[in-house]
């Protein structure tokens, strides 16, 4: 009898909350308080909105109902102003309190009765309710794409620990005063929290695999761990230490220390001793070792143990106080040293930061490259690498140790000091010294500054081998203080390919390390998880196995005959040599650009007006110089090298045919007397001047141009016969009486060679300004 009286009270005020839900709902009527049909447009809302707001303007009106009233009013002009919410007002009653949760949210929120009698737990708000439960889980709170696109790259450097919750779920707030602890404790040792709402996101509840609430899962490296245990704090604090690697931190003795500290050269990477009291390693340098796993190598040192007693004494340790120190190159001495008798995560942060590569480290793959080297960002920020290209062994030991030292010696900002081993990044070397006869078994030294992410740069190679002496310390030490005052000193650039990865490990082990990942998952999956979780596992199992099961079926009954059709490999043969053939073809023409590449247009009376006289102001024109026989040859380079400043709006592609208009490049370069002399009518050669490959940056409208003049292999000591160092304007008469010998293609394209980095100092506004007083006529 007393349950069948309580199950009716529970019934009563069931239905009276009900009432008075929706009673609230159609109280408020934002067609009546603005005084609007339901039909009327948003111009005759607006006109009543301003009208009204006018009328009841707290400053203006006294009345003490006024504010009231023109809260209401506001209110219920931003509902009829919104299309959606006036939508869901007229189709449900909906006032727009829910607008800060999903839309497919509040439309569930009401289902037609005729449908069925199905209200959302977001519906009623009683006093249990999450949000007024626990306002401080809102700033934890997970959206889909938040936990998509931020948390799960994050819980690479950190674990996450992840509640799900929802309304009308008692045991969440029997587990809320255990969770506030927790997280207050983890937080500031830098573990992720988070919280999920199983009725607003349904979506990520169901993509983490929660059917149910409450709900604890751990996140790391994107993997999803269940906690299963009591709700207790050692419980979680253990499930969270349990998250991460159990090789992260090495316990340390005399035994073992100075082998530790020696593997800085294998393994690439500073060493970090811990020394503190505690008998366990404590869990936040745990947290921090992950996070910098990829950067340091971590041990411990219990300062409290027998057999750490030489340790602590060699290194002047106090046992009182927690202590941190960083050890590079050298392993009797350490980098840099910390003391603090509570150690913070702030504190450790700033201070291992400071110290993630070792004083000289070896570039063992692309990434480490990227990071010590980065592209030049502006003209004030040039970032230096300073690389030596050694090999291995004791032979060169000893000038490794010298550029070391040079490195200790001269720690600045802008410049960091990498090497590389020859033998393994052999590509890379070869791009910088070019197999040059005088660095072979030997070590140089290159400065470079990258320039772009595909790998161009400009370098400066040592002229001699890098012994190690005070001589070529004093030389490298020269050359980087006149670096500060002209960069232009590094001339050389080129293209460097990607480096090796030589830490990865070869495929094998790869395959075997995924292998083993991936059975962990599957057996925690099938002994931890329900099954509803392992149903795609189970169906990927079945449809596998009907796959193989149906192949060989087919097999069987497949006629053999049709296996045994194969094509003679003498035919093969011609195809063989043809795609060799190809191949070579597309190798040769690779670095061609495609039509529309690089859009440029030729300079005639037509658009000289429009192209140059006309220009708008802050535009120029980069004319280039060609004539009949080179103009193929030139535009193809003059498009490579141009290619990567396209991006420019200002900056604008010609051509100029020096068949046709000679007579008006010629009085342009009158006002350029060092590239080009008076021309003297008496001369006899004056019209055998060769001015193809010259290049014009001209602004119509401050009248004035930028000269380029072409490269000649003969400056930097080629070696290609006196055809390849043609040039009219030098030779004398007995050498013109001889057999006459025309550039080859690869002459032509030669002179083009250095025009990239005469491009980034005209856009720097570093190159010689040449005025003219008018543009001639361009007949």
């Amino acid at each position: 009898m007393e349950l069948k009286k309580l199950s009716i009270s529970l019934v009563v005020v069931l239905v009276l909350v009900l009432v008075l839900q929706i009673l609230s709902a159609v109280d408020f009527d934002p067609y009546r308080i603005l005084g609007v049909s339901r039909t009327s447009s948003q111009a005759d809302i607006k006109k009543a909105y301003k009208k009204l707001a006018r009328e009841w303007h707290p400053d203006k009106n006294k009345d003490p109902g006024a504010e009231d009233k023109f809260i209401q009013i506001s209110k219920a002009y931003e509902i009829l102003s919104n299309e959606e919410k006036r939508s869901n007002f007229d189709r449900y009653g909906d006032v727009g309190e829910n607008q800060g949760y999903p839309q497919q949210q509040q439309h569930r929120q009401f289902h037609h009765f005729h449908e069925s009698f199905y209200f959302d737990e977001s519906f009623f708000h009683f006093p249990f309710n999450s949000e007024r439960r626990d306002s401080s889980d809102e700033k934890y709170l997970l959206h889909f794409s938040h936990y998509v696109n931020e948390i799960v790259p994050d819980s690479f450097k950190k674990p996450y620990l992840i509640k799900i919750t929802s309304d009308w779920c008692f045991s969440c707030i029997h587990i809320e005063p255990v969770w506030k602890e927790v997280v207050q404790e983890l937080e500031v040792l830098g573990v992720g929290i988070g919280v999920v709402h199983a009725g607003y996101e349904r979506r990520l509840a169901h993509h983490l695999g929660a059917h149910s609430t409450p709900s604890i899962l751990g996140l790391i490296n994107g993997k999803i761990a269940f906690f299963h245990n009591a709700v207790i704090r050692e419980n979680l604090r253990q499930f969270v230490e349990s998250l991460l690697p159990g090789n992260l931190i090495e316990k340390i003795t005399d035994k073992n220390y100075v082998r530790f500290l020696s593997n800085w050269k294998k393994e690439n990477k500073p060493h970090v001793l811990l020394f503190d009291h505690m008998p366990v390693v404590p869990l936040l340098y745990k947290l921090t070792a992950f996070a910098y796993r990829d950067y340091l190598s971590f041990g411990y040192v219990y300062v409290g143990l027998r057999g750490t007693e030489e340790l602590s004494r060699q290194y002047n340790i106090n046992v009182y106080t927690p202590t941190m120190m960083i050890f590079k190159e050298h392993v009797d001495k350490p980098a840099d040293v910390i003391q603090a008798r509570e150690m913070k995560k702030q504190l450790i942060d700033d201070f291992l930061s400071q110290n993630k590569f070792l004083l000289a480290a070896r570039l063992t793959n692309q990434k480490l490259f990227h990071e010590l080297c980065p592209v030049k960002k502006s003209h004030r920020q040039r970032k230096y690498c300073v690389v030596l290209l050694t090999g291995e062994g004791d032979k060169f030991a000893r000038t490794y140790e010298a550029f070391v030292a040079f490195a200790l010696a001269n720690t600045k900002d802008t410049v960091r000091f990498v090497h590389i081993y020859n033998d393994r990044q052999r590509d890379f070397a070869h791009a910088l010294l070019m197999d040059d006869e005088k660095y072979w078994g030997k070590s140089a030294v290159a400065i470079l500054e990258r320039r772009n992410n595909v790998g161009r740069v400009v370098y400066k190679i040592l002229e001699d081998a890098w012994k190690g002496s005070e001589e070529d310390n004093f030389m490298l030490l020269d050359l980087l203080a006149q670096l500060r005052t002209d960069p232009g000193l590094l001339s050389s650039d080129t293209v460097l390919p990607d480096l090796n990865d030589e830490l990865a490990p070869v495929f094998f082990l790869r395959w075997l390390y995924s292998a083993i990942e991936y059975v962990s998952d599957v057996w925690d999956s099938v002994f931890h998880n329900n099954w509803r979780e392992m149903m795609p596992l189970l169906s990927l199992i079945f449809s596998a196995l009907f796959i193989l099961f149906g192949t060989v079926i087919v097999q069987a009954f497949s006629d053999s005959s049709d296996e045994r059709d194969s094509p003679l490999p003498q035919k093969e043969e011609p195809n063989e040599k043809n795609e060799k053939n190809d191949t070579a073809f597309s190798k040769e023409n690779s670095r061609i650009p495609k039509k529309g590449f690089v859009e440029v247009t030729e300079l005639t009376d037509v658009t000289y007006t429009s192209n140059l006289v006309r220009l708008r102001p802050g535009h120029m024109n980069v004319v280039l110089i060609l004539s009949n026989p080179t103009k193929t040859s030139l535009l193809q380079k003059f498009a490579l090298e141009v290619y990567t400043f396209t991006g420019s709006s200002c900056l604008h592609f010609s051509f100029l045919s020096l068949d046709k208009h000679r007579e008006w490049l010629e009085y342009l370069l009158e006002f350029a007397q060092d590239a080009a002399p008076i021309p003297n009518q008496y001369d006899k050669h004056f019209l055998e001047r060769d001015y193809t490959g010259y290049v014009l940056a001209l602004n119509g409208h401050k009248k004035y141009f930028c000269l380029f003049k072409p490269h000649r292999s003969g400056d930097e000591g080629g070696t290609m016969g006196s055809c390849e160092d043609y040039d009219p304007l030098l030779h004398t008469g007995e050498a013109r009486g001889k057999s006459s010998c025309s550039p080859g293609s690869k002459q032509v394209k030669n002179k083009l060679s250095k025009l990239s980095l005469w491009m980034e100092r005209l856009l720097e506004g570093s190159l010689q300004r040449f005025y003219i007083p008018s543009w001639p006529a361009l007949d």
